[in-house]
């Protein structure tokens, strides 16, 4: 692992860092704050999972996370959106919705992605053993949150694990990508036609087919210009209702789809995941 960059923030350490990943044959970029703690003691992390055109720099530098994570003692790890380097492949229509910045948290199986877009296995397996090697990393209190195309990543990974994960939470997800644009490209260009694979990574199929959390938190913005033909927040509150599935969905008045949206409502996020990641 080599480290890119390091400073210091709230008495932590802001770090940004880079590794040749065995899952995506790629190096791959990622960002670790870790609060000021005691000597030897381990600490809960919280997960956060970017949106399409994002890389690990847009929350770590606009995300506004790291006074409450030092005074919450938690570890904020912010991956990379989608393989990147020689050889990769993108969209050939060079479109910001597919391919390179938009891996969708899923392990492609259909060439030419297949090669390295497998997000899924590196989200999942491989980044999560790498920090707990190098950072003071407490595996068994882990939380996952995500915005827009990472708040669909963070949903359908909570929803798959839900005894990993002790929070889930995220803003403007994309819940049901099997029935919107971005999604529907999306999924069939890195799985295939075979819609009912697409289930494993839509969070409102994953509800309806039984996946259950303990909580879930969501806010959406009003006036966002995504939300009624890519997020469909109200897909989700309807599953959500008709499983019984606890959740608390918030539309905020006047707040769009940018980072003036996520860093007004961070702290209060990275508040409820704190809650949920004390104690043993």
């Amino acid at each position: 692992m080599e480290t890119l960059s390091t400073n210091q923030a709230h008495g932590g350490v802001q770090g940004v860092y880079r590794h040749a990943s065995a899952a995506t044959g790629t190096e791959m970029t990622f960002s670790v704050f870790v609060p000021p703690h005691a000597q030897g003691a381990r600490l809960p992390v919280v997960w956060y999972l970017s949106g399409l055109t994002c890389t690990h720099a847009n929350v770590t530098e606009k995300g506004e996370f790291r006074r409450a994570c030092a005074e919450l003692g938690l570890i904020f790890v912010a991956p990379d959106t989608s393989p990147r380097g020689d050889g990769v492949a993108d969209d050939p229509e060079g479109s910001y919705d597919f391919g390179l910045g938009a891996g969708f948290y899923v392990d492609a199986t259909q060439p030419p992605f297949a090669a390295h877009y497998r997000m899924w296995s590196y989200i999942t397996e491989e980044l999560p053993a790498l920090v707990a090697a190098r950072f003071p990393a407490d595996l068994s209190r882990q939380s996952i949150m995500g915005h827009s195309m990472g708040g669909h990543g963070a949903l359908t990974i909570g929803l798959t694990f839900p005894d990993r994960f002790r929070a889930v939470s995220a803003f403007a997800p994309i819940v049901a990508p099997a029935r919107v644009p971005w999604g529907e490209k999306a999924l069939a260009g890195y799985l295939g036609e075979d819609r009912s694979v697409w289930r494993r990574h839509d969070a409102v199929a994953l509800i309806e087919d039984g996946a259950r959390l303990p909580d879930l938190l969501v806010d959406q913005g009003d006036a966002d210009p995504f939300l009624e033909e890519q997020l469909r927040t109200p897909l989700l509150e309807d599953a959500c209702r008709a499983a019984g599935q606890k959740a608390t969905i918030r539309m905020q008045p006047g707040y769009d789809h940018s980072y003036y949206f996520i860093s007004t409502f961070m702290d209060e996020h990275l508040r409820w995941h704190g809650d949920r990641l004390r104690g043993a």
